[in-house]
Parts: structure tokens; sequence; C-alpha cells
């Protein structure tokens, strides 16, 4: 049965309890985090389970909206940038740098409930805490609700964290949706001018520091038996095109000793991308995708093939190293077949480390907690990536995803987990206020 966001964490059978387990030493309310969530996880439900909301959609205005006026509510100045990133600000006691957190509300196609919307949900609810406490900082605090950061729409991720960092790529406001309008278009349908793009830049003078909380998204955090997860940095995303050059014949009359058949050769290199980067020590992952295939038919040998390699790692240096070996087997294979191999890069994107006082301070608040933390890296990417790399401290933490599952409608973390992780964002806030 898909995963459905209720009070009883994904069992749409039974009534929900009074208040979900938390421990008494959190200075968050775990039930209105708990209820926040469920009311946001309605708007783009999936009838198959899941959230289907996509950034620039009917769904996702709809979801702003009503962030908008839960904001609102909690005392924030709210204001949307040109990009179309929301933040709510509550004031300090000095004209301090502000303290930003925050996530993103936008998902996949029928993505889950939690990836993204707990770190928004999450920054909502420790402004709502400290407001009922009454306690005040000397920094302004802000939560931010960055803007398309899965990229379902227009193909592009990180939209809103890349225009305030002043990375947004030349013509990419002119791409067109399947609904046929550009994002230019859906800028102004927010009501604001894409023309104006650049007051959408944050001044890294102006920020004190940037923390994101989110799910793992994969399954360290449970298979070590951990709550709690200090994020070491967001690896680099490094894309390669493969093209292998055969020769097209006929399939019924063609010897096998006497084809040039590109599909063979590729399917060797995809084996040797997989040999080649598990046989280096540490955790660096590759993926090929997808497969053209020329001229794509049953009985015709391929002429040509071409896919993509994606490699990830926190090193650059470990990546051009596995690409340099990949290379290599490519051109014994071509020698072997008779068939040609090409290689050339398509994408470049850095790692972005986390800061590294700011993750002595997580580790530090985590204990205080009573959590040993684990040290992870990222393997998907973030907009805490974005802001790193554009100078502001930046730190993640991240909490337990149930068997390693997101992106997918069964992607779940329980209450106690979504709980125990705003709280120490809480901790983190007022930690780096006081310093």
């Amino acid at each position: 049965m898909p995963v459905t966001l209720d009070a009883n964490e994904g069992s749409p059978n039974q009534s929900p309890p009074a208040e979900p387990p938390a421990e008494a030493s959190l200075g968050i309310n775990a039930g209105r985090l708990r209820d926040s969530l469920i009311a946001l996880s309605r708007f783009g439900a999936h009838p198959g389970g899941g959230a289907h909301r996509f950034a620039f959609s009917k769904e996702e205005l709809a979801a702003r909206a009503w962030i908008t006026g839960e904001m609102e509510s909690a005392g924030l100045k709210v204001r949307t940038d040109p990009a179309g990133n929301l933040f709510g600000r509550r004031e300090g006691k000095e004209s301090l740098p502000a303290i930003l957190f925050g996530s993103h509300l936008d998902t996949v196609p029928q993505g889950g409930h939690y990836d993204g919307t707990l770190g928004v949900l999450g920054a909502l609810e420790v402004l709502r805490a400290l407001g009922e406490q009454r306690i005040e900082t000397r920094h302004p605090l802000e939560m931010v609700v960055w803007c398309d950061e899965e990229g379902a729409h227009f193909g592009n991720g990180l939209f809103g964290s890349r225009a305030a960092t002043g990375a947004v790529h030349d013509g990419e406001l002119d791409r067109l949706g399947e609904d046929g309008l550009s994002l230019h278009e859906w800028i102004e349908r927010y009501g604001l001018d894409p023309k104006a793009l650049e007051r959408a830049v944050l001044d890294p003078r102006r920020v004190r520091a940037v923390f994101e909380l989110h799910i793992e998204q994969g399954g360290n955090l449970e298979r070590e038996g951990c709550k709690i997860a200090v994020v070491e940095g967001i690896v680099g995303i490094h894309r390669f095109e493969v093209n292998v050059g055969g020769f097209q014949n006929h399939a019924g009359t063609t010897p096998m000793a006497e084809r040039k058949d590109a599909m063979l050769t590729a399917a060797h290199l995809i084996v040797a991308v997989h040999q080649e980067i598990r046989a280096l020590p540490g955790d660096q992952v590759g993926n090929v995708g997808q497969l053209a295939v020329s001229p794509d038919a049953a009985n015709v040998v391929p002429g040509a093939v071409r896919f993509p390699i994606e490699l990830r790692d926190l090193k650059d240096e470990v990546v051009d190293d596995i690409i340099e070996r990949i290379g290599a087997r490519g051109d014994r294979l071509a020698a072997e077949t008779d068939c040609t191999v090409r290689v050339h890069r398509t994408l470049r994107e850095p790692p972005a480390g986390m800061d590294p006082g700011l993750r002595a301070l997580l580790y530090k608040l985590a204990r205080e907690a009573g959590h040993e933390p684990l040290s992870l890296p990222s393997r998907a990417g973030h907009d805490a990536q974005n802001t790193a790399r554009h100078g502001i401290p930046t730190a993640m933490i991240f909490v337990p995803s149930r068997a390693g599952i997101s992106h997918n409608p069964d992607e779940w973390t329980s209450w106690e987990d979504c709980a125990r992780g705003v709280d120490l964002l809480r901790r983190a806030v007022l930690a780096v206020d006081t310093a």
C-alpha cells in the first residue's frame, strides 16, 4: 500500500494518536509539526500515493498560498524575491546578518511527502516555538522556501537557490515546459518581474549562516541505528557522453565474427564503468541510465550507440581518475571490436563542502541532545550547495529515511525522527545567534 500521510505514520485505517511520541526535552511542538506535514501533503496528493507537486504548477501555487498564510499567522514578515523564493523574517534585537534556514515544497513526479517539506515546515516550527517561548534573538531569523529545487517542470533543478547565488544559465527563462509556457511566463504568473532576477542574489555579508534540514534519502542512518547525520559536503556531479560507432548491417546475413556491433561494445563499456568505480576505495558512485541505439531495430546490427555516464564524489580528482580509467578501457574495446569509442564531458558541477565550524557545532549539539551523529556526504543535490558555493557558511542535518527510499510514494520518516531533526535545527539557530 503506498504511504499516505496521517497522524498514525502512514496507516490510513487507524485514528490518530493525541500526540506523537517524542522526548520531553524537545523545544518544539511535535504535534503541530506533524499536523503541518499532514496539511501540506494534501496539496498535489496523488491518487496512487505520494505527492505530485511540480514547481510552477497550480498545485504548487496552492501550496505556496497555504504556507504564506501559515508564515503570516506566525507573525513573520513574508516576501517573495524575483526568482519566486519565499522568505519569512523574524527581526532580531541587533542589526546583524540574518540566520537563514529552510528547504523546498516542490516534488518529483509522484514523489514522497518528506523530501524538502520537512525542512520548510521544520523551519516554520522553529520560528513558531521561539515566538511562543518569547525568545528574542540578536540576529534576524529567516525561513526560506526555495523555488523549483527538483526541476521537474523545466529540467534544471535548484532554480531558486541558483538565482539567489547568481548561477542562472543564459536562456534558461525561455525554456518551455510541457504546458507550453516558458519559465519567464511562469515567473510572471507568480506576479514577479523576470527582468529583475538579478535582485534575487543574496549578499553573503548579510547572511550569517544557512541551515537545511532534510531526510537522508539513503539508508546509512537506518543501517547504523543512528538518528542524526551531519553532512560533510554535497558531492560533485559529473556527466559524460559516450558515442560508440560500429557498422549498421543485416542481423540475419552478417556472420557474428564479421560484425562491428556498436551495442556489444557499448555493453562491455557499461560493465567497465561499474567495475572501475567499484575497484577504487571510497563511496564514489556512478550510473548509466539511458541508451540511444541507432537504428534501433531488432533485425539490424546497431551502427551507433550513445549513452551518458554520471559520476558523483566529494573529490573531483576521484572522478577524474575514474573517467580516465573508463576512457582507457574504451580505447582497448575499440581496438578489439573494430568500433570507435569517444567520451566527452557534458557537465562538471563541483562538490560543495559544508562549513567546518557549523559542522562541529552540530556534532556538539547533537551529542548534548543524546545522539551520536554520523558524518555523511550527500549524494543528492540540495539548495545548500549553492549557498555554500556563494561563500555563505552552510550546514545540513539529515534524519533517517526508512529503507533508504526517496523520490517514491513510500518515502517515510517517523514523526519522532522528524521532531528530533527540527529540535536540532532550533538548537543550532540559537547557538549561532549567541556565539
